[in-house]
């Protein structure tokens, strides 16, 4: 559940921020840098998760 509102938070960021683009910059929060961010918090994820599963054994009751 975190991970999603993490990226909710992210795309929403990247669709308020920038929204004018008169000034010299441009927009500083772009699709580029949100699908970025939003490819690291995916990395992360999966490492924490493969952590998590690294971690748990089941023992094995063979009778």
């Amino acid at each position: 559940m975190v991970y999603i509102a993490a990226v909710v938070a992210v795309v929403i960021t990247a669709l308020v921020v920038g929204d004018d683009t008169r000034g010299p910059g441009g927009d500083p929060f772009g699709a580029e840098q949100a699908i970025r961010y939003i490819t690291f918090l995916t990395i992360g994820y999966m490492l924490a998760r493969g952590l998590a599963k690294a971690g748990s054994w089941t023992r094995r009751d063979d009778r």
